[in-house]
């Protein structure tokens, strides 16, 4: 949860200005959360509240119109009678992490993620994106090791992330679509050595940044179980004290750890 909106706000400087270096600073004066933040958070408010995916993305992600929305999201965001556009889009898989987190059987989390993905993305691609996502934190929460996660992850979505990073990066280029960013993202977190790596790993791809780290950044949490108190820090300073509360509010209920931030 705090993984991933970490990494959106360290991904969201290099969004415009792709980068291929693992060489950065991890925050930087412009550095902000986006649309990815928002929605992750507002499906941690819906699995907390028992409410639906689509009522509490709507009305959290109202509060915040200019946070970064794609147009067909918008155009739903603000309908009155919003209905799924076949979207194969990365932001079913971007804001599906705390699925992940909050749920204990593999196809429980498999079902939630396809109907928080469902509300927009219904497309095929879109939907296998969100589960993907939401499988490698989950199989990564339960304590399962790297090749464990990419096998089951082959199996469950068809991808092929027997890659490294430095093999896929020459050639990666912007990609908005669920089957161009997730096996991305999941490689960035399985070639990585800590939480900070994944993130750089992601952002190096020169891609959707923020996206791209706020995939990564949530299995990657999951899997190292810490974030460095530093990181906790910025996110805190950075994100709305509403939206921080339903952060915390979350990972109290879910037993996820975070750093002291005092």
């Amino acid at each position: 949860m705090i993984g991933a909106v970490a990494g959106d706000i360290i991904g969201s400087v290099y969004e415009g200005n792709p980068i291929k270096t693992k060489d950065f600073p991890l925050f930087h004066r412009q550095s902000r959360f986006t649309d990815d933040s928002v929605l992750t958070i507002a499906v941690a408010k819906a699995i907390m509240t028992g409410t639906t995916y689509s009522k509490t993305i709507r009305e959290i992600g109202r509060r915040y119109p200019d946070a970064g929305y794609g147009g067909s999201f918008i155009h739903w965001l603000f309908s009155e009678n919003p209905q799924p556009y076949n979207s194969w889009g990365n932001g079913s898989a971007m804001r599906v992490s705390p699925v992940g987190f909050a749920f204990d059987r593999a196809q429980t989390v498999l079902r939630e993620a396809e109907k928080s993905a469902a509300i927009t993305h219904n497309h095929p691609e879109g939907i296998k994106g969100a589960q993907a996502a939401a499988l490698a934190v989950f199989l990564a929460r339960m304590g399962n090791d790297k090749d464990t996660i990419r096998k089951e992850i082959e199996h469950m979505s068809g991808y092929d992330i027997k890659q490294q990073v430095h093999e896929i990066r020459p050639a990666y280029s912007f990609d908005i679509s669920c089957q161009g960013t997730v096996p991305a993202a999941i490689i960035a977190f399985l070639d990585s050595t800590s939480y900070e790596d994944a993130i750089r790993n992601a952002v190096s791809l020169g891609g959707d940044s923020d996206t791209l780290a706020c995939i990564t950044g949530g299995i990657a949490q999951a899997y190292y179980q810490r974030i460095p108190k530093k990181i906790v820090n910025t996110v805190k300073e950075i994100v709305t004290p509403d939206l921080w509360d339903i952060l915390e509010a979350f990972c109290v209920q879910y037993g996820i750890k975070i750093e002291n931030t005092s």
